[in-house]
């Protein structure tokens, strides 16, 4: 075997059975407070862990209230969203101003300077900072969800929060380092290194699309510490200096939306990080991004459920004002039909988000599941909603805001907002890898008791063992699939109004009994293959979606009619979702079963030996030249620096 030339990297090769071993070892693995969403997908609907529908304690409310009037006033007087988007940068003054206003440490606690805002008035903060600009959105989520504030209050030193978290509540931006140009979701292949030195680590390595990397001054990096005498190694986080030496930000990204986003190429050359700067055990570094991202990834939502509701107000202006054939347009059934799917989708997002943000703030249940559907759910329903606003507005949904204005129109941002939505689907866990994340925890129940028998690795005595436990969990658990309250008429009459809801509680409950037996089918009939069943998987987790959301939604409906907020409007909303919310879960249900998944793979297999190459004759391929994935070896940079840090 020849050896690698100098200009070929040499890259991690993990095995498939390393880099899921790698993973598990990060999940949390018990579950010590009960969940929802986890319930549910066992078949047991827990209507008593959401209903009454939590509400925030009143000095938080006022609070939040109080600060959402003065950041509504500044984005309204201060933000220039259209200069943003033409000039693809948040100018200097809009991020110190943000800061004097508190808004970097939103969710930082008071004592260290930072407003000690609960989660649902966070969310509401970046939902209206989103809809008056997504790039500042962005800005202070990356900075508060995922960057230093959250993880140093959920594993940091005291130390450390007293170094760190008063910088990030008024003048610090700090962002999150674990990408790779190699490595996404796979972090067992991560690249990056501490090699501890002294008292001190020495990182080398690159990042990809360090969202606030640009103008971050603290980072948190996330590098693999290599096991020696003294050091127990593995991923590892730490804070680092964004202007420590050995330092390059050595390119600021552009994307097709969020024009504004200061990301960016960061290299490490032999950066010094103290090891005080560590956060939590060497080792822990995986395990604390994901704990952080339970909740971090709720602020996706937040932006999702900021453009429905601006779709909705488009939608309606618009379909007024719009006639064609002696009506307005909002008059046709099939234009109509997509308004109705606007307003009952964005009510039961931003019912989703309440739930699992007000959840999240009384910490008496488990959501690392909530959190992970509500991302996935919103992102992929907010994309649906943008793409109808473009329909229904036609010819100008695909024209600029700019081009509308230029010709004495209205500058409505409508192909803007679908393009800045999209990488939604992407960022912070793709719906993909969302998918197999969230199933892995919907079957914790039954790899936990029968995990074993589908282990080629385990020994015959632990496979017995396994079956012996696995006979007494499914002799008590089986039974209960069987019947419940979805199938009694006057379940749930407490939901029984002017519009009737009860019906559609029934329906999650006998639902979710069916969809924990078509998950005990599957794994009866696939076993150890049932992880290689992605489309299937997914298809179990989208189900789950819907079921949380139709639940959610008709909870919030109540708690508005309780409070005298719109009560009858929103049972009407509620009873909309659910009704369409009903045909997406039958029709997922008939393609578990009745599917293309087979032929799918055999024309996979052969995309991939070339055998259609013929089909992609007769096209021009645009594309540059070079390498697919970028060179990140490690070493010095050669190219200039162009951190920007906010004056």
């Amino acid at each position: 075997m020849s050896a690698p030339s100098s200009d070929s990297p040499v890259k991690a090769t993990v095995s498939e059975r390393e880099a899921r071993q790698v993973a598990e070892a990060a999940r949390e693995q018990e579950w010590r407070r009960p969940s929802f969403a986890k319930e549910l997908f066992l078949g047991r609907f827990r209507l008593d862990l959401v209903h009454p529908h939590p509400t925030p304690a009143p000095d938080d409310a006022q609070r939040g209230e109080e600060f959402l009037a003065a950041l509504r006033d500044f984005c309204e007087t201060k933000v220039d969203a259209a200069l943003i988007e033409r000039e693809a940068r948040i100018p200097d003054e809009v991020i110190n101003g943000l800061k004097e206003l508190g808004a970097l440490g939103m969710k930082i606690d008071t004592k260290y300077g930072g407003l000690g805002l609960t989660q649902v008035y966070y969310n509401k903060a970046l939902a209206l900072a989103g809809s008056a600009c997504p790039a500042i959105g962005v800005l202070l989520s990356a900075h508060q969800s995922i960057g230093v504030p959250q993880p140093l209050k959920m594993f940091g030193t005291d130390e450390q929060k007293e170094a760190f978290l008063p910088r990030c509540a008024r003048t610090d931006i700090s962002a999150f380092l674990l990408t790779e140009p190699d490595v996404g979701s796979d972090p067992a292949r991560l690249a990056t290194s501490a090699v501890p030195e002294g008292d001190d680590y020495l990182l080398d390595g690159v990042k990809l699309w360090t969202t606030n990397g640009v103008v971050a001054d603290l980072l948190v990096v996330m590098a693999r510490v290599p096991k020696s005498e003294g050091h127990k190694g593995g991923i590892t986080a730490f804070v680092v200096e964004s202007d420590s030496p050995g330092i390059t930000v050595e390119n600021r990204n552009a994307f097709m939306g969020l024009r504004g986003i200061e990301n960016g190429v960061t290299r490490f050359h032999q950066v010094r990080v103290p090891a005080a700067n560590r956060i939590g055990p060497e080792g822990a570094g995986l395990k604390i991004a994901l704990t952080t991202l339970n909740t971090g990834r709720l602020s996706l939502p937040a932006s999702c459920v900021a453009a429905g509701k601006w779709c909705l107000k488009i939608a309606r202006e618009w379909s007024a004002a719009r006639e064609q054939w002696g009506k307005p347009i909002a008059d046709h059934e099939a234009v109509g039909a997509k308004i109705s799917f606007i307003a009952a989708t964005t009510f039961a997002l931003e019912a989703v988000l309440d739930l699992s943000s007000q959840m999240a703030d009384e910490d008496r249940n488990d959501i690392r599941i909530e959190g992970a559907l509500a991302k996935l759910y919103a992102s992929e329903m907010g994309w649906l909603i943008a793409d109808e606003l473009v329909q229904i507005r036609g010819g100008r949904g695909f024209e600029t805001a700019a081009s509308l204005a230029a010709r004495g129109e209205r500058a409505v941002p409508a192909e803007q907002v679908l393009r800045d939505l999209r990488i939604n689907r992407i960022f912070e866990g793709s719906t993909e890898i969302m998918h197999l994340l969230i199933a892995r925890e919907a079957v914790d129940a039954h790899l936990s008791v029968a995990g074993d028998l589908i282990d080629p690795d385990k020994s015959l005595s632990d496979k017995a063992k396994a079956g012996a436990n696995a006979g007494v969990f499914y002799a008590k658990w089986l039974p209960k699939l069987v019947a419940g309250p979805g199938q009694l008429p006057g379940s749930y009459g407490e939901f029984k109004r002017e519009v009737d809801l009860s019906p559609h509680l029934r329906y999650v409950e006998r639902t979710a009994r069916k969809l924990a037996r078509s998950t005990f089918y599957a794994m009866s009939r696939w076993q150890g293959r049932m992880e290689t069943k992605q489309s299937f998987l997914g298809r179990i987790v989208d189900i789950g979606a819907e079921l949380f959301a139709m639940s959610a939604a008709c909870v919030r409906a109540e708690l508005l009619r309780s409070q005298g907020e719109n009560g009858r409007e929103a049972y009407q909303l509620a009873d909309a979702f659910c009704r369409q919310s009903r045909l997406r879960v039958e029709e997922l249900f008939g393609r578990l079963w009745s599917n293309t998944d087979a032929i799918d793979r055999k024309v996979v297999k052969g995309v991939m030996a070339g055998t259609y190459a013929w089909l992609e004759q007769g096209i021009v391929d645009p594309s540059g030249e070079g390498p697919w994935i970028a060179d990140a070896t490690p070493g010095p940079s050669k190219t200039e620096n162009v951190h920007r840090p906010i004056g």
